[in-house]
């Protein structure tokens, strides 16, 4: 959520002629992200998040608002994008398409415990059903393809070590992808990208409640356990080492399956999944950090991060087979 493209007040006012939004009252950037130009935007009707989109295209666009609507409608607390006046949710700012949607309550939980884990595993799970009815289809455009598709942008500035654990991943992405145990797991419309300041946490009267999960532009059909694995590999990690945290991958991944029980399929893959999130964000990062875009507020994240994740993964794997 950096900005890349800077918008006056004067252009958005008269942008938002297009809505019955009311005046703006404050208008200002948000810093963190990477992806799209996002603001925090009040006006006298209350207070939403615009976002300028600098690489979904408006042919794209359609999936992840209308699948955030579909959520709304389904009691998911996830920002609800608002209509303009001829119905559509978005329309073309600066030259590129934007929205605005609702602003939640509450504050990211960047230490979460095992109750924080208990409530987001829970309405992960009740947000994986929710979609099932979901008649658009879009794929995670950040899944295999893409890896294969920007290893040769990236490798290059890669170690002898971390090739070689690149191109490992790679290959043994690439087979359990391709395996029947693989297609037989089930999906649908997943967030892809739940990390602990993606979801929100407001006071409760004895402990924080969730406010609503955010971003989903990352958001596509998958499967399931890879949404959760992605989950995991954020919420449930000492965030020095990427060490997994066993009491809260307990409590989230219970509270998951008292909705959604995982399949036996699922059971047997899960450190396979929770590989395949790590190489996603380690192949993103990586991108980013080594191939980055202009921005106004951009920082890339730190590669390494999910390299220390992936390498504990891989370990795990190999001692479950040892």
């Amino acid at each position: 959520m950096a900005v890349f493209t800077p918008v006056t007040t004067a252009e958005l006012g008269d942008w938002l002629q297009d809505f019955d939004l009311g005046d703006v009252v404050e208008f200002r950037g948000i810093q963190s992200g990477i992806e799209n130009s996002n603001f925090f935007l009040t006006t006298t009707h209350g207070e939403f998040v615009l976002t300028i989109f600098e690489n979904l295209t408006a042919t794209q666009l359609p999936f992840y608002l209308d699948l955030m609507r579909h959520l709304a409608s389904h009691r998911v607390p996830v920002p609800d994008p608002m209509p303009r006046r001829d119905g559509s949710l978005f329309g073309m700012l600066k030259g590129k398409p934007a929205s605005i949607v609702t602003k939640l309550e509450g504050a990211p939980e960047l230490a979460p415990t095992p109750a924080h884990c208990i409530e987001v595993g829970q309405m992960l799970a009740r947000l994986h059903l929710a979609g099932r009815d979901f008649p658009q289809h879009q794929p995670n455009l950040r899944s295999l393809p893409w890896w294969q598709e920007k290893a040769p942008a990236i490798v290059e500035f890669l170690s002898r070590e971390q090739r070689a654990l690149f191109d490992a991943e790679l290959a043994h992405q690439g087979a359990f992808f391709g395996s029947a145990d693989y297609a037989s797991l089930p999906g649908g419309p997943c967030h892809c990208d739940l990390f602990r300041d993606n979801v929100l946490f407001a006071p409760g009267r004895e402990h924080a409640r969730l406010g609503g999960f955010f971003d989903f532009y990352f958001a596509g059909v998958d499967k399931w356990l890879f949404d959760v694995a992605v989950t995991v590999n954020d919420w449930c990690i000492d965030l020095a080492t990427g060490v997994l945290d066993h009491a809260r991958v307990d409590a989230l991944l219970r509270a998951y399956q008292t909705v959604r029980p995982f399949t036996p399929a699922e059971e047997r893959h899960w450190n396979d999944m929770l590989r395949a999130g790590a190489m996603r964000f380690w192949v993103s990062r990586l991108y980013d950090f080594y191939r980055p875009r202009e921005a106004e507020m951009l920082k890339a994240h730190d590669p390494g991060h999910f390299e220390r994740i992936l390498r504990e993964r891989v370990k795990s794997a190999s001692s479950l087979h040892s």
